[in-house]
């Protein structure tokens, strides 16, 4: 998701929100990269009232190097994979 919509999409208040954006008490996990914007961009939605908003704490990159479940060339925007 563009950065520059996050609020807009995860405020439950918003008429753009997603469909998923059902609460302010809902948990909110956010990824990037290496999480430094992940980091900023968790903050923004704590700011808006969402609360549980996080961030993974070293982004992809320690995601994967973890040796955590991912697939390689997966293009962005895609639907993210659950397990299970």
């Amino acid at each position: 998701m563009e950065r520059n919509v996050l609020e807009w999409r995860f405020d439950p208040g918003s008429e753009s929100r997603l469909p998923q954006a059902t609460g302010y008490d809902q948990r909110v996990i956010i990824m990037c990269s290496r999480g430094y914007a992940s980091s900023l961009a968790a903050a923004c939605l704590q700011d808006i009232g969402l609360f549980n908003a996080t961030d993974l704490a070293g982004g992809f990159v320690a995601w994967a190097a973890a040796g955590l479940p991912h697939q390689p060339g997966t293009a962005l925007g895609a639907a993210p994979v659950r397990a299970g």
